[in-house]
This record gives C-alpha cells, structure tokens and sequence, in this order.
C-alpha cells in the first residue's frame, strides 16, 4: 500500500463511506474512481460482489466528444444511466470513493441524475 499521506486519507474516507453504504440489485452502488486522466464508474451489487454496469471517459463515444474533464464527467453520469435503465434500475447509492463532491465527481452524479438515475 502507498505510503503517500493524500492517499492514505482517501483510503481512510473511503473505508469510513463503505461501513454506511451498500448496493443490492434494485439499488446498487454507483461506485466512482478518478484517475489524474479520465474517471470511471460502476453500478455494483454488494450482496452477491457483482459489476452490473460500467462507464467510463475511455469510451469511444464520450472520447470523441472533446471538451474538458468536467464536460466528460457529465457524460458518463448520462452513459451509466443510459445502461442502468436498460437493466432497468430506477435508483442506486452513490459511492463518492473519498473525492469530495464537487468538480468532476459532482459532474458524474449531475448526469447521472439527468440521465433519469435517482440518487
């Protein structure tokens, strides 16, 4: 493990948010990581360890948009609501990993949300 203080703080925050929430199939987790690049996201059912959906600023189509990373941000939050509704989940639990909610984690729940997700 990283001995680097910013991580170990994260890893600590994100430890502490996982004790309170956890996703089922009706309402999963919406799971965020944000690497310097790009940012991913995932819809995961705790109960059984599954990923039912996944996003990310790696996909061909939100790629080739451009813009900058917030503008990304935003749509993946509409992609990952795109494929939950196609599973056919209405709602979910959102997993912030330790970032604070604002700038491109924000951008990912505000599109999400756009995208007809209840958070």
């Amino acid at each position: 493990m990283s001995q680097d203080p910013k991580v170990l703080r994260r890893q600590k925050l994100r430890w502490r948010i996982r004790t309170k929430i956890s996703g089922t199939a009706q309402k999963p987790r919406l799971s965020v990581f944000r690497s310097n690049k790009d940012i991913y996201v995932q819809l995961i059912d705790d109960k059984t360890g599954v990923t039912l959906a996944a996003a990310s600023s790696r996909e061909k189509d939100i790629a080739a948009q451009g813009g900058n990373k917030v503008a990304k941000s935003l749509s993946v939050g509409k992609a990952i609501a795109q494929k939950a509704k196609a599973l056919g989940i209405e709602a979910c639990v959102f997993d912030r990993g330790g970032y604070l909610y604002h700038g491109r984690v924000k951008s990912v729940a505000d599109g999400a949300r756009e995208g007809g997700l209840k958070l």
